[in-house]
């Protein structure tokens, strides 16, 4: 009885066995098991590092015609593509996020020049739409005498010429409406992607989320303004934007971009590059001391705006110390005691000094923790890469001080910050996990001509 059934088991399983190559020889000229293994690695491959791990001369299948079955066999394996139109749909897609990271990137350097030569206080109203600037001497002269009310002109910018003020106007209108065309030039490729079924669902609400955050930037950003039209609280005390503002309106920006740029990365580099368990293995442990890491540089650029806005950085220009001492001395007179490290210049200034230290130190021990793993040389190099930005970003940092905050320096100060995020980002999204479609088909080791390729 016990025999009958294993054999009719064995029968019937042969049987399924025979059913299942039979329908495969009649549907495609490829077999099950590679078409599972070209759908993985088409995918792998269709990133910026997967055509080096193939050997020369390999097929590789059209990822046009496989882009249905590529986009359901990997979502089941747990890689989810974001764009499943096909490899020119991922590049032109691929193409306008990353342009439009970059145009922000530009808002954020600009937005940096217009603070330093104190020019984003002579727009004294704001409308969501925009307007046509000044376009004769009497409409240059009805925008003088509205700046003419404003506490900077009272205080700081007194017998102040036209000339000089249309410089300062024309730094903030070309911020302003710099900011609306980004607007314009995200939203016409983003229809137009829609209506031709490019986007999934998932990254069109990740890109209305950044489409909408990037409308209230504009709020934020008028809304910050707007503090420093208010009279000071004493007469000694110059006009200025708020610093809590300037700080949500800077960090707003920040996570605008990197949201595009992440998203961006993860439509053109769907899988991370891998060639091999072992470099798996190696990233997932450079991955866990990045995303601390990202974190303190992440906070040392938050910080970083508190100093723009208390204008700390004319404060204390010498380094190491501050002015004859390592710590100032009225670090917590404000009370309670919290408000010393948003409004205390002496205090913020001295918090920025640390995380950026910190950040330095952390990014040296990433480095140094990382030099001897066994790891894909493209993260060896982004390691290395962050490391010199770091030094860099410090060496801005200190010259930026110890030169009273000149306008180009403190620009590719604040420009070096993002580049420096851009950096940590790009780090942690090379050293992700692969989706179980290309774990599947990677050897434990890598071999020496992918070794070599590379």
């Amino acid at each position: 009885m016990f025999q009958s059934r294993v054999v009719a088991s064995i029968l019937k399983r042969n049987k399924a066995l025979l059913n299942n190559l039979t329908s495969n020889l009649k549907g495609t000229s490829t077999p099950r098991f590679y078409s599972s293994y070209s759908t993985a690695n088409a995918v792998a491959r269709s990133s910026f590092y997967g055509f080096r791990f193939l050997p020369k001369g390999h097929h590789i299948p059209s990822f046009r015609k496989m882009s249905t079955v590529a986009s359901v066999g990997t979502e089941k394996e747990g890689l989810k593509l974001l764009v499943t139109a096909g490899p020119r749909a991922q590049k032109m897609v691929g193409i306008w996020l990353f342009g439009s990271a970059a145009w922000v990137f530009s808002m954020v350097v600009l937005g940096g020049v217009t603070r330093l030569t104190r020019s984003g206080l002579s727009m004294t109203d704001w409308k969501f739409t925009g307007r046509l600037p000044p376009l004769s001497d009497e409409e240059w002269l009805e925008e003088f005498e509205k700046y003419k009310q404003s506490p900077e002109y009272k205080r700081v910018n007194k017998g102040m010429s036209v000339e000089d003020f249309k410089f300062i106007y024309w730094m903030e209108y070309a911020h302003r409406m710099w900011g609306r065309a980004l607007g314009v030039m995200f939203a016409l490729p983003f229809s137009y992607f829609l209506r031709k079924g490019y986007i999934t669902l998932r990254l069109g609400l990740r890109l209305s989320a950044l489409f909408a955050l990037g409308a209230g930037q504009g709020l934020i950003g008028w809304w910050m303004v707007k503090s420093g039209l208010e009279e000071p609280a004493t007469e000694y005390v110059q006009p200025r934007v708020s610093p809590y503002r300037l700080a949500a309106h800077l960090t707003s920006a920040f996570v605008i971009y990197s949201g595009l740029f992440w998203t961006a990365l993860s439509v053109v580099m769907p899988e991370p590059p891998a060639a091999s368990l072992a470099w798996v293995k190696g990233a997932a442990k450079v991955k866990r001391l990045a995303i601390p890491v990202s974190l303190v540089v992440g906070i040392t650029a938050i910080s970083g705006a508190f100093v723009a806005g208390n204008d700390a950085g004319r404060a204390y220009n010498t380094f190491p110390k501050m002015g004859d001492s390592w710590i100032p001395d009225d670090i917590f007179d404000m009370k309670p005691v919290i408000r010393n490290f948003f409004e205390n210049t002496s205090t913020v200034q001295l918090n920025h000094r640390i995380l950026a230290t910190t950040t330095l130190i952390s990014i040296c021990g990433l480095w140094w923790a990382t030099r001897k793993l066994d790891i894909h040389p493209a993260i060896k190099s982004l390691v290395g890469s962050t490391l010199g930005m770091a030094a860099l970003q410090v060496t801005l940092g200190v010259s930026t001080l110890v030169s009273y905050v000149p306008v180009s320096l403190g620009t590719a100060h604040q420009a070096g910050a993002l580049t420096l995020l851009t950096l940590m980002l790009l780090l942690n999204h090379t050293v992700r996990r692969p989706s179980m479609a290309l774990l599947k088909t990677l050897p434990q080791v890598a071999k020496t001509c992918d070794r070599l390729a590379l």
